[in-house]
């Protein structure tokens, strides 16, 4: 397994590479030229102490995608969803605006802990998700967690003065 022959372009911006601040591109532009120098993936990982699978990774990738593969991918899986739908959102923001005792919590404060607990009970998660999944799921709504700490009400009438003034 070698590198095609490479266009004149392609070797200046493999070369310039080399300097790169990025490990990955300069990796990468070393294991893509000694392959044109007639190395083996074994020869490389010799020379360059890179294992000979990222080398065959990246001729496959060149031959796949050109000089794209200098670009460094996200390792997240491409069949990776998100555990709190885009439909559960607006039933979290609901729950989220009414008192956590309403769901039998013992505190009146919502907490991620407690509106993780809370949305797997209601159904809009299909496990216990994470405080970074709520986290995620508030930040999609539009909403920062802080803001949403606010949204709880009490049926005292003078909650909201008692309150004080809203922030943010």
């Amino acid at each position: 397994m070698f590198v095609r022959e490479l266009q004149p372009e392609e070797r200046q911006v493999l070369e310039a590479g080399l300097r790169s601040p990025s490990g990955f591109v300069v990796r990468r532009c070393q294991a893509l030229l000694k392959s044109r120098e007639g190395y083996t993936p074994r020869q490389i990982q010799a020379l360059l102490g890179q294992s000979d699978q990222s080398v065959r990774n990246a001729l496959r990738a060149f031959h796949a995608e050109g000089l794209g593969c200098l670009e460094q991918k996200s390792c997240r899986p491409k069949s990776a969803q998100k555990l709190l739908a885009d439909t559960a959102l607006e039933p979290l923001k609901e729950m989220l605006h009414q008192s956590p005792r309403l769901f039998g919590r013992p505190t009146s404060v919502w907490t991620l802990e407690g509106v993780a607990q809370v949305a797997a009970a209601q159904g809009l998660t299909p496990r216990l998700v994470s405080d970074e999944t709520i986290r995620d799921a508030l930040k999609r709504l539009g909403v920062g967690w802080k803001r949403a700490k606010r949204w709880i009400s009490s049926p005292d009438p003078a909650y909201a003065r008692k309150r004080g003034p809203e922030i943010g």
